[in-house]
């Protein structure tokens, strides 16, 4: 954590910096890992208004959420596990962001016993957050929920967490040089695909040429046939896993520009990388639920820090249900053995907390970590096993946040006054990309989560 003093524009800003590393989505790696290692010796609708110095908000997820149970590839949106008939288990699982935690809420009403360690004094993992000494939320990145995040929905709804998503405006707005302003705008009184085309055919980020262009490359991928046969749209979809998003979306017609200008930003946003690594399953998967969900393509942000609002429901809910937490304690060896038939099994965890060292046993354990994380994690015998060495082919990407609070509304880019005034909240209320900054994409928190980063008398939070 930094502190630094920012002056520009005549807007003062302090700052918070926060550093952890996300992994990558180049070709085939996955954002985070969740398996078990089994001991086999035992068996939403949106009303905004400013009221004095205060953003009033309010949201549901009773409405604008895609159901990507109808006519979605099988295995991407599963339903509720089947009810559990076996032997209650001991497990224990390691990493308390929301792959551990999720992983936690299933096993506990199935009616197993739950533990979840965690090595920083608060759980999250890459959407945590923290107060500081001066009592400032600082998070872990900026999270913004797209509207086919089904699985995630459901279990917000389950710990009782729905209305803490705020649903903004159905349009995607790029901040380009100068202030000038470019959009995706989704907003058509006809649904899927038809509000698709009509963002890009009215779009004002790209021009005329690379619109054209970037029509070309859309109407000849996998994206059409997901209107017909999403099964079918996935599968080559999927065997494009190992071709990088610029080299498909050139071969079928598109500009550098178009990556460039909207496509960049966009994925930087996905998966911290450009177009030129991140792979084309990634992008063009998300493509298809645009295609073919009209509101998948709708976001939320949380109305206030992600300590606050997402994971404690969901910690809450754990603890009801018998679950444990055990904060600061950190997995530093995985023990194993083999049975007589030369069978490997995990017999138990080394664990530390400071100068404390414990050895855990379950009968089941769940490793639910980063890429970085899963490196340490696993033994190095176990890479004679093709399914664990694959991991090692996993990169982690380094993501820097900076939270920036202004004594004026940033993004307030019409009225000069207005934006310097701190009466009343101002500027754009939803997430931003930006191709024109170091920074891809952004928000200002005071007007998108304005209820633990609204401050009166003070000015954008932005992150």
């Amino acid at each position: 954590m930094a502190g630094l003093l920012l002056h520009h524009a005549g807007l003062t800003a302090a700052a918070s910096l926060c550093a952890s590393s996300s992994s990558s989505h180049v070709r085939g790696s996955s954002p985070s890992l969740s398996f078990a290692l089994v001991d086999r010796r035992d068996a939403a609708s949106r009303q905004a208004a400013a009221s004095g110095a205060r953003l009033q908000v309010d949201a549901s997820l009773q409405s604008m959420v895609s159901d990507m149970s109808r006519k979605a590839p099988k295995g991407l949106f599963p339903p509720e596990p089947e009810a559990y008939t076996g032997p209650k288990l001991k497990v224990a699982i390691i990493g308390s962001g929301l792959a551990g935690m999720s992983t936690a809420v299933e096993l506990l009403e199935q009616g197993h016993e739950v533990d979840i360690y965690e090595s920083r004094k608060f759980i999250g993992g890459k959407v945590g957050s923290f107060k500081d000494k001066d009592g400032n939320h600082i998070e872990m990145g900026l999270h913004v929920f797209f509207g086919c995040y089904n699985n995630l929905f459901r279990l917000l709804k389950k710990v009782g967490a729905d209305n803490n998503l705020l649903l903004k405006d159905h349009t995607h707005t790029f901040i380009n040089s100068g202030g000038n302003i470019g959009e995706l705008d989704f907003r058509f009184p006809v649904g899927a695909p038809l509000h698709g085309m009509k963002a890009f055919v009215t779009t004002n980020q790209l021009q005329p040429f690379d619109k054209v262009a970037n029509a070309l490359a859309l109407a000849t991928s996998p994206v059409v046939r997901a209107l017909v046969d999403p099964e079918g749209a996935m599968r080559n979809i999927r065997d494009l896993d190992t071709v990088s998003f610029s080299d498909w979306f050139i071969s079928h017609g598109g500009t550098r520009m178009s990556i460039k200008r909207m496509w960049d930003p966009i994925a930087y946003a996905l998966g911290f990388i450009d177009c030129d690594n991140i792979s084309a399953r990634c992008m063009l998967t998300i493509f298809a639920f645009f295609a073919t969900k009209t509101e998948a393509s709708v976001l939320r942000m949380l109305n206030g820090s992600p300590d606050m609002r997402l994971n404690g429901p969901i910690a809450d809910y754990i603890k009801s249900k018998g679950g444990r937490f055990h904060l600061r304690w950190g997995c530093r060896e995985v023990l194993y053995d083999r049975t007589p038939e030369g069978e490997t099994y995990v017999s138990g965890l080394v664990m530390t907390k400071a100068t404390e060292k414990e050895i855990v046993k379950a009968d089941a354990y769940v490793a639910a970590c980063d890429v970085p994380g899963i490196h340490r994690l696993l033994p190095q015998s176990w890479r004679e096993w093709e399914f664990f060495d694959n991991i090692y082919k996993l990169v982690g990407v380094p993501v820097v946040t900076v939270q920036l609070r202004f004594n004026g509304w940033v993004t307030e880019m019409q009225d000069l006054e207005l934006s310097r005034q701190l009466q009343r909240a101002a500027g754009l209320d939803n997430l931003l990309y930006s191709a024109d900054a170091d920074f891809s994409c952004f928000a200002d928190l005071a007007l998108t989560s304005p209820e633990d980063y609204y401050k009166p008398g003070e000015g954008s939070l932005i992150q």
